[in-house]
């Protein structure tokens, strides 16, 4: 058993492969079809535009695979632009579309705050059942870097939000697919708790 971190030529790869190989957590690092597909748990972290991780994941023929581990409901967790992409659309340029696995849209972040969204900041829990949060407390504080946020149409699937300027959507939760706009690599102890419960969900699946 063991997890896939897909590996799609988008950064920040190695850094969650290591916060998991820190924890005892098996894993393969791969852009390989078959290696996912047979995973007991896939992640997709990332870090950079939109349509770049879109592209990249089209290009190595993921996007297909990514969609039949969600439609198997193996527990599938996207990280910061890992999450993103999996929504309809994004407007980061130019409107580009998404994996459309969640319907919503990847907006800028209003003005009035400073772009990117850069360092630590608080979640406000609001699925408090949330498997993913199992004994994380609420307010405590996760590491970001974004300058775009999700925006659900269904916010039954908001998971926990943050405080930036307006109150953005931190993470997402829908049946055993979750998405996180922080880096859970980059938060401590807190961090490394959530890929823990994840690790937990994908080998009890």
């Amino acid at each position: 058993m063991y997890i896939a971190v897909i590996d799609y030529n988008m950064g920040n790869i190695k850094s969650v492969a290591n916060a998991f190989l820190s924890l005892g957590i098996s894993i393969e690092v791969t852009c390989s079809p078959e290696v996912i597909m047979n995973a007991s748990g896939v992640v997709l972290p990332g870090v950079g535009a939109f349509h770049d991780a879109v592209r990249n994941l089209k290009d190595l023929n993921l996007h297909n695979s990514i969609g039949k581990i969600i439609e198997q409901k193996k527990p599938f967790l996207g990280i910061c632009i890992g999450m993103q992409v999996l929504f309809e659309y994004g407007t980061e340029g130019q409107i580009c579309s998404g994996l459309g696995i969640l319907k919503g849209s990847v907006e800028k972040i209003p003005s009035g705050v400073k772009i990117p969204h850069m360092g630590w900041n608080r979640l406000k829990i609001i699925k408090k059942d949330s498997r993913i949060f199992k004994d994380i407390k609420d307010a405590e504080s996760f590491y970001f870097v974004h300058s775009y946020y999700a925006v659900p149409a269904n916010s039954n699937i908001v998971s926990s939000t943050t405080e930036y300027g307006t109150e953005l959507v931190s993470s997402v939760e829908a049946g055993n697919t979750f998405g996180l706009q922080f880096h859970p690599e980059k938060s401590s102890s807190c961090g490394l708790k959530i890929l823990s419960n994840f690790a937990d969900l994908a080998f009890k699946n």
